[in-house]
């Protein structure tokens, strides 16, 4: 979570997950399934510890009045939603193969069905008690008791004494001045913010503003975030790898200038041409969401249980859908032919981060805000962040259409090109442009259709005077959401709030 101030202060919550205090570096013993899901998958929780360790520093409103609503709706119910349901039916044969998840998702031996209500009534009771108590029931209570005692039953590692000894971290921003803007981002153990503006440092040597999204723009912004994968994975948690030299070098403008130099306008190349010396980890799931308040106060916040239903586990005792955020931990391997080795920065350790592409941002300009943006989509949020900001900052795009634009992903390895050709949930049909795709294949880029990406949320503030400007909130209609805003009046300014959304 990023959190500005009006001023232009902010801060860094880091409540990402880590390793249980037995976990160890080869824990898994090359066997990549129980990384991936089941109990063994599961890191320690930081999410609840996160939010009211920011609370307490930034809230206004009671702690009950702000956890009572997802209260409700767990115990109340919620309708199943095109996009939720989407995925329920990819991860069939997880949520039949774990009896919480069965009961949760399924009725008379199928799943439920768009608009069914799901009720999670255990959760419900799981949260009141955090609504009225705090994190205190999760960390040291009778919540983490329970929560506990069903991994360890069935075959996990984590302790009470992972819960009680968890801490959130504190972080000074990544901030980058670029085109005029101060730009905000998470550091380390995120590789997001650090990565972007490099791609950003790398585009600035070809100047702004952008034309519109070409071939060659397209092209040069691939090449720029080839770049970046292969110095993200010398990135990992700080407080066990010393990152400095590498986050200085991508944040430089003169680093940036000598890879420009490497990348040609007419071809592309092989991931040895970038650098790269680390396997990518290929992160999953999240959720996003861009805030601002009357104020002109901004969080930007990612968060995650990584795969789609995590690791495929409910806790019965407590409702709760548990992470597998081990996953995301580099795991010592041999090393194949023509494949480069698992980065050592990631792997294992008791009481370790794992590394993340999450790229939440805040956007300054002349000392006021300008935009918040961030998305979800695992590895891809990275691209599909900073291809927003550059339709918006560099290409004079709205951010309605900022948001709309199909959008292109490279990882680096394998050395393939994706781009979108997928019809959302809310009908709208998403499609690189058929030239774009034939002039890229003509500079070398092997190109992959998907059907899928990252989910953006883009909040921007446009001025017309020295008072706070109007705000344009749009929820990326790829996922089925929606902006949610109030008109406010306030002694020196109005503040209209308006959203847009695909209908």
């Amino acid at each position: 979570m990023l959190v500005a101030s009006a001023d232009g202060e902010a801060q860094a919550f880091d409540m990402r997950e880590t390793a249980p205090k037995q976990a160890s570096k080869n824990m898994y013993a090359g066997n990549a399934t129980q990384k991936a899901s089941g109990v063994l998958s599961i890191a320690v929780p930081g999410e609840i510890a996160g939010l009211y360790k920011a609370w307490k520093q930034y809230g206004q409103l009671p702690w009950r009045r702000l956890v009572m609503p997802a209260a409700h709706l767990a115990h109340c119910g919620f309708k199943i939603s095109p996009y939720l349901h989407m995925q329920m039916v990819k991860s069939e044969s997880a949520i039949m193969a774990d009896k919480g998840l069965r009961d949760l998702f399924t009725s008379n031996g199928s799943l439920l069905q768009i608009g069914d209500m799901c009720y999670n009534k255990q959760l419900g009771k799981t949260l009141r008690a955090i609504s009225a108590y705090g994190m205190r029931p999760f960390y040291n209570g009778l919540i983490g008791v329970k929560l506990i005692k069903d991994i360890q039953k069935s075959g996990g590692i984590m302790t009470m004494k992972d819960l009680q000894q968890y801490q959130v971290r504190v972080r000074e921003p990544i901030v980058a001045d670029v085109m005029g803007l101060k730009i905000i981002g998470m550091p380390p153990p995120s590789s997001g913010g650090a990565a972007m503006v490099l791609i950003l440092n790398i585009l600035a040597q070809y100047g702004f503003p952008m034309e519109g999204p070409s071939s060659l723009q397209i092209h040069r912004q691939t090449e720029a975030l080839k770049h970046a994968f292969a110095l993200r994975m010398n990135l990992g948690d700080p407080d066990f790898v010393n990152v400095k030299n590498v986050i200085n070098d991508m944040l430089s403008t003169d680093f940036a200038k000598q890879l420009k130099k490497t990348i040609n306008d007419k071809t592309t190349f092989n991931p040895n041409h970038y650098g790269g010396k680390w396997n990518q980890i290929n992160d999953h799931g999240t959720s996003h969401i861009s805030i601002v308040d009357c104020e002109r106060n901004a969080v930007s916040m990612t968060n995650t249980i990584n795969n789609y239903f995590g690791a495929k586990y409910l806790s019965p005792s407590t409702g709760i859908v548990l992470n597998n955020e081990m996953a995301d931990f580099s795991m010592p391997a041999k090393r194949s032919k023509n494949v480069p080795p698992p980065a050592p920065a990631n792997f294992i350790h008791p009481g370790k981060r794992p590394l993340s592409s999450m790229t939440p941002t805040i956007v300054f300009k002349d000392g006021q805000l300008k935009a918040v943006v961030g998305a979800s989509g695992g590895a891809m949020i990275i691209a599909g962040t900073t291809e927003v900001f550059l339709n918006h900052f560099a290409r004079g795009m709205d951010p309605f259409s900022s948001i709309m634009a199909p959008r292109y992903y490279h990882q680096l390895i394998p050395n393939v090109l994706q781009y979108e050709n997928w019809t959302a949930v809310t009908g709208d049909h998403i499609e690189a442009p058929a030239k774009i795709r034939a002039d890229l294949q003509k500079k070398g880029h092997v190109l992959q259709s998907i059907d899928g990406g990252t989910v953006c949320q883009f909040v921007v503030q446009q001025f017309e005077s020295s008072c706070s400007g109007e705000l344009i909130a749009v929820s990326d209609p790829r996922k089925g959401g929606f902006p949610a805003g109030v008109q406010l009046l306030r002694p020196t300014a109005h503040a209209s709030v308006r959203g847009r959304a695909s209908n």
